[in-house]
């Protein structure tokens, strides 16, 4: 009679022991499959909640994803402030760091472009962290001047001002130098260096680099600044502080930063013979994004290692002065700020490929996410809701715009989500759409524009509401 209870004993907590691993496992495995809580892929703030549901975390707060579009609606991007706050914060501090640890004498300024996103949601939050300012025409310079005058921007902000220089642009330049900013117009061609000789303050002037590095955008011809030979040629150049280059957007390794810059700090060091008021390189944007999420991919903090090192070590090799060290990366910053969300509205069997099916969304490539077109940009795409789905698809998606070349293909491979027969209904969310998106956007087929959500201390605002047909329809003189 004794051993009966025995053996049930014995029996009943080995059971309860062998479960609660197993489902452990499971939900890992599902954050592990989505790319998820990884800091490598700037995912670290992604979860799978116990529902199968995308979480955000901000802190101790989150943000149930599924949640938030069930209701406000879909298309809708959602901007999160504190992704951009963090990456500034750490960007400032690691190169602070290192300059400190490894003994350089130049300082560091971080100058957001403001081209990659000018919503106020974005720029705000970067400044306030402590970034300067890129702008790249009069009408981003102007913003610059409204937040001046309106007691947003201390006056000690740095603002390098980019692209071609109207008559317009200098003049806003020139106002805002008058009142005390500090502003650095970078001389882009003889034009402007001729103009500019009559600015009464410090200027740069951009170099071609005649070096190609692997990225995602390189263009064979470059109509931006003067050859290294064309600089060394002009010699003596007036209040020429800084000097400034531009290799490419989403350079893929480390070597593609280093190589030029190591090209850059001999110049530097030439030029300076005939201007010793040169003090600052502006090493331009390209910083990488892990977009795909499928490789492995350097961190800012090596990047930034590397970067340091190597302008001490060069300097050091020359025997000429540290310069002060600018960058001037936008998408690094932007681009893991900001999701997309869709609802799946339709399937379809891709012709000729049967294994494979098209997922209608509720939104448009084109409008909302121009860069899959223009540049045939590749995301990360994961499911919003369902994402412990063990039945999952081959699909291209395909926009709502009566336009074939309105689709993702993911470079002609496929994207896995879960089976439409499988849900009641179907949210994905595209990862990193940040930067340049919303500036690039457009009204093909007079698709509305997504509704802009910011998501910030627990709370969801509204900071943009998706357009009504009159709102679009308005744009275009009706």
């Amino acid at each position: 009679m004794v051993q009966k209870p025995v053996a049930k004993v014995v029996k009943t907590p080995v059971a309860k022991k062998k479960k609660k691993p197993a489902i452990k496992k499971k939900k890992n495995g599902f954050k592990k499959f989505w790319k998820l809580g990884i800091e490598e892929y700037n995912t670290q703030d992604f979860d799978v909640g116990p529902d199968a549901e995308l979480i955000v975390k901000e802190g101790n707060f989150q943000y149930n994803i599924f949640d938030i579009v069930k209701k406000y609606g879909t298309s809708t991007e959602i901007m999160f402030p504190t992704v951009i706050e963090n990456r500034v914060r750490d960007l400032i501090e690691t190169f602070n760091a290192y300059i400190k640890v490894l003994g350089y004498k130049g300082k560091f300024f971080y100058h957001y472009a403001m081209k990659v996103n000018q919503n106020k949601e974005f720029v705000l939050p970067a400044v306030a962290e402590g970034a300067n300012l890129e702008v790249s025409s009069a009408n981003e310079l102007y913003l610059v001047k409204r937040m001046i005058e309106k007691d947003k921007f201390n006056a000690k902000i740095r603002v390098i001002c980019n692209g071609p220089k109207t008559e317009k642009y200098i003049s806003l330049i020139e106002e805002l130098k008058s009142k005390g900013l500090i502003v650095i117009p970078i001389i882009e061609d003889e034009t402007e260096l001729e103009r500019l000789t009559k600015f009464k303050g410090e200027v740069g002037i951009r170099v071609n680099l005649d070096i190609k590095v692997q990225s995602h955008w390189d263009k064979k011809f470059n109509r931006y600044g003067f050859t290294e030979e064309e600089l060394l040629r002009i010699g003596k150049i007036k209040n020429l502080s800084v000097l400034h280059y531009h290799i490419s957007k989403q350079i893929e390794n480390v070597q593609g930063i280093i190589k030029p810059l190591k090209r850059a700090l001999s110049l530097y060091n030439q030029l300076r013979e005939k201007n010793p008021g040169l003090d600052t390189l502006d090493i331009g944007g390209g910083a990488g994004v892990p977009f795909e999420k499928k490789k492995h991919f350097y961190t800012g903090k090596s990047l930034i290692a590397q970067i340091v090192k190597t302008a001490k070590r060069e300097c050091d090799k020359l025997g000429t002065k540290h310069p002060n060290l600018i960058v001037e990366w936008g998408s690094y910053v932007a681009a893991p700020a900001q999701i997309t969300i869709y609802k799946i509205i339709a399937e379809k069997t891709v012709g000729n490929k049967g294994n494979m099916k098209w997922y209608v969304i509720d939104g448009s490539f084109m409008n909302d996410l121009i860069d899959t077109w223009a540049i045939h940009q590749k995301w990360h795409v994961i499911p919003v809701n369902h994402m412990n789905s063990r039945k999952l698809e081959k699909v291209w998606l395909a926009g709502a715009s009566c336009d074939s070349d309105d689709k993702y293909t993911a470079g002609g491979t496929y994207i896995m989500l879960p089976r439409l027969s499988e849900t009641d209904e179907l949210y994905i969310a595209v990862m990193d759409t940040g930067a340049y998106q919303d500036s690039l956007a457009s009204h093909h087929c007079l698709l509305s524009s997504p509704a802009k959500l910011i998501a910030q201390n627990g709370e969801i605002k509204i900071a943009r509401r998706r357009e009504l047909p009159e709102d679009v329809g308005k744009l275009f003189g009706w």
